[in-house]
């Protein structure tokens, strides 16, 4: 049984959704979402400002790995409770996780807290991003997909600009603490509306969860980010502690492979790695994920400290970066899903990308506001224009039972790589810097309370600097930040070259151009393969997408009717009949093409009027037939060898599902009209 949005009770069988309105629950689901995307960009114009207050420059790194980590592991959790003890209960487990991770951020009083509170918070943030996707499906029919999911990426899409600049406004207009107390509020009215307003389908689906891989690989990986962050800095990477972690990390490796050789459902299949594509993607999404998170996290203390701009004008000198993202992952998307070609984009991208950094080097304490926004959007450009390509070509390349599974590791390689991004990046700048501030003030008399050490500390002691001496510490900082992004070069130089080994095999007609809430972010994306096709073939609900497909399959039936026509019967032939002049005022077909598609189908003899009523003759009824087998055929070959390999119950439902819902759902049509064609 399940509650639909009225409060009424019902059975829910496969492929049903709930009707009802769900822009409310949606809303809320938006809110949720709003949060663990916000969480991931609004703190790094926030980060010099708490590392003023907090100290521990060298763990400054954390307060964002933590967070990344913490998501990442836990997201195919999230995905799999969900789906086995219902959504909606686990959504609301989340929320309460995450706002009680933000509550205790906010309080804080040192950086070891601060970090854990945060790992706290990102395990609340996985289950938000993940669950928040998963039960759109729970309440909007493919059909109509394509539309809300585009709310969800134009969400990531909005925080990416948002995060930075309302990260600069909290911290300077308030406290730094309100960057995290603010999800309070937003967080409680979307849980109260979840509460409420989210009634979904009860359907439980058994799995047999990979808790030993999961856990595996999170400890691999907080194990080489650690001996990144901390090595060279807190320890010598020949002490003890370095070794002891790196070869923790190795040991913990070999084990995770031994228990996904023999886990029900792994949590990262090692079969994909055999995929040469798989694998040479996963390694490029690594180095994006690397370098994006890494400037990210660093710009702002450079254009804080360095140029003196507040932490709100720090996010909009931020905005060139994050408007060239958007542009060249929006265009690339668009080029690629028309002409099937998409080698050039990994390969321009990751070399635009390794352009950027060498551009984003060269800049000092002297550089202009009009050079710094010609080098961050050069460097915006190209993560773009590789970012949006590496999931697509992904799920091109792995059979359907593995397409979930593959966009998930996908994804998760780029949470990774920016981990190790945002940590190896503060262990170069921390050890620079010292170094820099050192030799600039060697033999110097510098006043009571100043040092190189205190300086490294607390950036604002260099306000406190005699002016003949701040120059010096503005170029130690500068120098430091800017080196980053020169060692950072090579790996990306890497990723060019490995982009030129993967194959540009031919794009299944299904293959569409991911949403940016796959993209923009580093979130791990974890669906399974029937979500996925859902996804790529919700195009088809489109006015336009409708309108090709419906020509496609006329021609395939062999006649020379309009598309509308052919729609039309189709409705006929699914409702029994329908009135041409109501069905134009209640449904998505403009009126003009509801009434020529009448016109015609009455001319033709394939439906005769019975009062206002149009009904299928002997003639029509078999032009329907033979319409709806091409609809059929298809939709299956734009699943191409998903489909011709071996037809699931899920795939094979999913095309049902679409077929009819392709001439519009009984629901959406005026009450007379539904009522009608109820007892046709």
């Amino acid at each position: 049984m399940a509650v639909d949005t009225h409060g009424t009770e019902k059975d829910v069988k496969d492929g049903e959704h709930v009707p009802g309105n769900v822009f409310v629950p949606i809303g809320a689901l938006l809110l949720g979402l709003l949060l663990a995307a916000l969480d991931q960009t609004i703190v790094s114009t926030a980060l010099p400002t708490i590392v003023s207050e907090l100290g521990g420059l060298e763990h400054l790194s954390w307060v964002v790995t933590a967070y990344l980590l913490a998501s990442t592991a836990a997201t195919p959790l999230w995905g799999k409770l969900g789906d086995q003890y219902g959504r909606k209960r686990l959504f609301q487990t989340a929320i309460v996780i995450f706002l009680i991770g933000s509550a205790l951020c906010g309080m804080a009083q040192n950086m070891g807290e601060l970090i854990g509170f945060r790992a706290l918070q990102g395990l609340g943030g996985g289950g938000l991003m993940v669950l928040s996707m998963a039960i759109v499906g729970d309440i909007v029919p493919p059909r109509e997909r394509g539309r809300y999911q585009g709310l969800f990426g134009a969400v990531f899409g909005a925080t990416s600009v948002l995060g930075p600049l309302l990260g600069g406004v909290f911290t300077e207009q308030l406290s730094w603490r309100w960057v995290f107390y603010v999800n309070l509020p937003v967080g409680v009215v979307a849980l109260a509306v979840i509460a409420t307003a989210l009634h979904i389908p009860r359907r439980a689906a058994r799995h047999v969860i990979d808790y030993l891989g999961t856990f595996l690989i999170a400890a691999v990986a907080t194990c080489l980010v650690l001996v990144a962050s901390l090595g060279g800095s807190t320890w010598a990477w020949g002490s003890a502690q370095i070794i002891g972690l790196a070869v923790l990390g190795v040991v913990l490796a070999v084990a995770f492979v031994a228990v996904e050789r023999r886990a029900a459902e792994p949590v990262l299949p090692l079969k994909l790695f055999r995929i040469r594509t798989f694998t040479l993607a996963a390694l490029i999404s690594f180095i994006v994920g690397f370098a994006m998170f890494g400037a990210m996290t660093y710009l702002p203390t450079f254009l804080q400290v360095v140029h003196g701009v507040s932490p709100t004008m720090s996010g909009v000198h931020m905005l060139p970066m994050v408007f060239g993202l958007l542009l060249s992952s929006t265009i690339s998307g668009q080029i690629v899903s028309r002409t099937g070609r998409w080698k050039v984009f990994p390969v321009t991208g990751t070399a635009v990308t390794a352009i950027g950094l060498l551009l984003l080097h060269r800049l000092d304490e002297h550089s202009s506001t009009a050079e710094m926004s010609v080098y961050f959007f050069v460097f915006g450009l190209g993560l773009g224009l590789v970012m949006q390509v590496l999931v697509l070509i992904v799920q091109n390349a792995v059979s359907y039972e593995d397409l979930g599974v593959a966009t998930s590791g996908a994804t998760f390689f780029r949470s990774i790589g920016a981990s190790f991004g945002v940590a190896i990046f503060g262990t170069v700048f921390s050890s620079r810097l010292g170094d820099q501030l050192a030799a600039a003030f060697r033999g110097l008399s510098l006043p009571p309370g100043a040092s190189a050490n205190a300086l490294k500390s607390d950036p604002r002691g260099i306000a406190a600097l005699p002016p003949a001496l701040r120059p010096a510490a503005l170029h130690a900082y500068a120098s430091s930040i800017t080196d980053v992004f020169l060692y950072a070069a090579p790996v990306a130089v890497l990723g060019f070259l490995l982009a030129w080994f993967l194959k540009e095999d031919r794009l299944r007609g299904s293959v569409t151009a991911p949403d940016a809430s796959e993209t923009i972010p580093p979130n791990p994306v974890q669906r399974s393969s029937y979500d996925e096709v859902c996804r790529a073939l919700s195009v088809l609900g489109t006015r336009e997408g409708r309108r090709q497909i419906y020509r496609e399959i006329t021609e395939r039936a062999g006649y020379d009717l309009q598309p509308g026509a052919s729609w039309l019967l189709l409705r006929i032939r699914r409702y029994g009949s329908v009135e041409p002049g109501v069905l134009a005022e209640g449904g998505p077909v403009p009126f003009e093409v509801v009434l020529a598609a009448a016109r015609q189908v009455e001319e033709r003899r394939l439906a005769e009027r019975r009062g206002l009523d149009l009904y299928l003759t002997d003639s029509g009824r078999e032009t329907a037939e033979r319409l709806a087998t091409a609809r059929e055929e298809s939709l299956a070959e734009l699943l191409g060898d998903w489909w011709q390999l071996g037809r699931s119950t899920d795939l094979t439902q999913l095309v049902k599902e679409l077929t009819g819902e392709l001439c519009g759902s009984e629901r959406e049509q005026p009450r007379d009209v539904a009522a009608a064609t109820r007892f046709a």
